[in-house]
């Protein structure tokens, strides 16, 4: 029998395409799992999170800067308040990235307020060059109601435009204090970074100058927000619960109107630059301070022009911005001589009798010295030297005290040379040339420096020379005379208040030296500048001669290189106990007496409420 192999039938051959679909069946179930675990990890576990998003999405947010606070005169007069301006600006985040919608934008925006598209865009870059990221690009402020309506009813087609309400500094009593009051300017990225510590914001407005900048702090106040719901376009839908801002507290001056009005007005009707001030002496309260040419503060709430800022700078023009009170450093001439005269009888150069004879002219090292005019006095003691301005009388102390800085001494004590520390920016140091600063800046500088030479502490004795002092220091050193020696730090700030009037704090006077004067030494040069103000042969008494107030005053006339001479006057009243002290100096002014006396009479009738009655005759002596 024959056996045949067995072979195995062939079993059913798989099909490749079928093993494909069930790999990708897989996949597609485990694909389908993680997006079932995304999702509800998105919906479940994290949805409330993502739905704040959606509604925040949904929320604009708009801070709104707080009112400043009101700045007022010692009496509670306003000089500074606010006023309401529609102001229209562009969301930056809102505006378009593509060139072609951005350029309809501006298009259709500069249309409805009567420009073109380019005039946008320079606004535009005007902002995101100078201020900060994300600050709204303001085109228009006191935007007219006719525009305002406009917009709002067409909000859908403008979602970028907002009209926000902001506040506006307003000046009820025009140009007065306009140098002291100073402006504010929107926030810049040069502000945010030198200020972290404060609350500030894109949009914000800052103190720039003057008290708006040293008190910014007290007048800023705190910003609040406010928060909308808009849809999809951009239109709002209802308001959200906000925040208030708080306004800013209030800021009261040491400055009398009255006082600052007559000191204003009568520098203003000479026409010349000039600046005046005007001190309590006993605790360094600034009654008054001014600087002519003056300006109009309300210039600053609007964009200037390139013009506007190059007037405000203009010398030509007088540099209206310019605060000669402060800042300005001149030659003081014979305002000086009080200060030489202390120094020399406190270093027993001479006694108040010492008598030289003022023959109009004098020679010291083979140069010759002389009295304005020539003009002879002949023998004089230190009152009578002080009552007709013998120059011959103070050429000699100044000839004597060389050598030794007991007048530099002396003059440093009482200020000079050093900023008062005033309360507003811009001060100037001054100068007091010794020998030391001298022949160091002739060594760097001889072109334009001289080596010292007892000349030069002749020409300091009267104020002259590279002596250089502001009319601010001056009145600081006067009414430290007046008071007996007490240097004080002059004030501007008298108090704060809150919106409701409440005095949250007041300034207290801080004495920066004091000064041992001898009160007999004080006591006659007291009456030698009484003398010089109210004497028939004075260099004052025609403009003070008549005034019923006693007065201590002392002219001065400055020369200046390529210019007419500067006239000052300084004057403490009442006399011999004074309660004010008034500087007041006019460039190219001529003699003290014929310009700067007369204004710093107008600021004590002010002060006093008393009137000058005109004197016959003239001044004994021209200073």
């Amino acid at each position: 029998m024959r056996f045949e192999p067995v072979v195995p039938k062939p079993g059913p051959k798989r099909n490749l395409p079928s093993r494909r679909f069930a790999v990708i069946g897989a996949v597609g179930l485990v694909l389908l799992g993680i997006l079932f675990f995304r999702l509800w990890s998105l919906q479940i576990v994290t949805g409330d999170k993502y739905l704040a998003e959606a509604n925040q999405n949904r929320t604009r947010e708009i801070r709104v800067p707080a009112p400043r606070g009101s700045i007022l005169d010692r009496e509670g007069h306003v000089l500074v308040d606010n006023r309401t301006s529609m102001a229209l600006q562009l969301d930056p985040i809102e505006i378009p990235t593509s060139v072609a919608e951005r350029r309809s934008l501006y298009s259709r925006i500069g249309k409805v307020l009567g420009h073109d598209a380019d005039w946008v865009r320079h606004k535009v870059q005007e902002t995101k060059k100078n201020d900060p990221p994300g600050s709204p690009v303001t085109l228009e402020q006191d935007t007219p109601d006719d525009i305002v309506y406009y917009l709002q009813e067409h909000q859908a087609q403008f979602p970028e435009v907002q009209v926000n309400r902001i506040f506006v500094r307003k000046y009820p009593q025009g140009l007065l204090a306009a140098h002291v009051l100073g402006s504010v300017g929107e926030v810049t990225a040069e502000d945010l970074a030198k200020n972290p510590d404060k609350d500030l914001g894109a949009g914000d407005t800052l103190g720039k100058t003057g008290i708006e900048q040293t008190y910014d702090d007290q007048l800023r106040g705190e910003p609040g927000d406010t928060r909308l719901q808009v849809d999809s376009t951009g239109r709002i839908v209802s308001q959200l619960p906000s925040t208030l801002p708080k306004p800013g507290d209030s800021v009261r001056l040491t400055i009398d109107r009255q006082v600052q009005e007559a000191g204003e007005a009568s520098l203003q009707s000479i026409g010349l630059p000039g600046a005046f001030v005007a001190l309590d002496v006993n605790n360094g309260q600034v009654l008054g301070i001014g600087s002519n040419p003056t300006f109009d503060p309300s210039i600053f709430t609007h964009p200037l022009t390139q013009k506007q800022v190059d007037d405000l700078y203009d010398e030509d023009l007088g540099a209206p911005l310019f605060d000669r009170a402060i800042g300005g450093q001149y030659a003081v001439g014979s305002t000086f001589k009080p200060f030489t005269a202390l120094a020399a009888l406190d270093g027993g150069y001479i006694t108040p009798s010492t008598v030289v004879n003022d023959t109009g002219s004098i020679t010291i090292a083979d140069q010759e010295f002389d009295n304005a005019g020539k003009q002879a006095h002949g023998p004089v003691d230190l009152q009578r030297a002080l009552e007709v301005s013998s120059d011959v009388y103070f050429y000699r102390l100044g000839a004597d005290m060389n050598g030794s800085r007991q007048l530099q001494n002396w003059a440093g004590d009482f200020g000079f040379g050093t900023a008062t520390g005033i309360d507003i920016p811009g001060e100037t140091d001054g100068l007091v040339p010794s020998p030391k600063w001298l022949n160091e800046a002739h060594a760097q500088e001889p072109k334009y420096y001289d080596p010292w030479v007892i000349g030069q502490n002749i020409q300091l004795a009267i104020g002259q020379g590279y002596f250089q002092a502001s009319p601010l220091q001056l009145a600081v050193a006067y009414a430290a005379l007046g008071n007996g020696g007490k240097v004080l730090k002059p004030e501007l700030m008298l108090q704060t208040e809150d919106a409701a009037g409440r005095v949250l704090g007041e300034n207290e006077p801080v004495v920066e030296n004091t000064i041992p004067i001898d009160p007999a030494d004080r006591s006659v040069v007291m009456a030698g500048l009484h003398d010089a103000a109210q004497s028939p042969e004075g260099t004052s008494y025609k403009v003070f001669g008549g005034f019923p107030i006693k007065v201590a005053g002392k002219t001065g006339t400055a020369e200046r290189t390529g210019e007419a001479d500067q006239a000052w006057y300084a004057v403490l009243a009442p006399y011999p106990n004074p309660e004010i002290a008034v500087v007041v100096t006019v460039e190219q002014g001529g003699f003290g007496a014929d310009t700067a006396a007369p204004v710093a009479l107008q600021v004590l009738q002010a002060y006093f409420h008393k009137k000058a009655e005109a004197v016959s005759g003239s001044s004994g002596s021209v200073e």
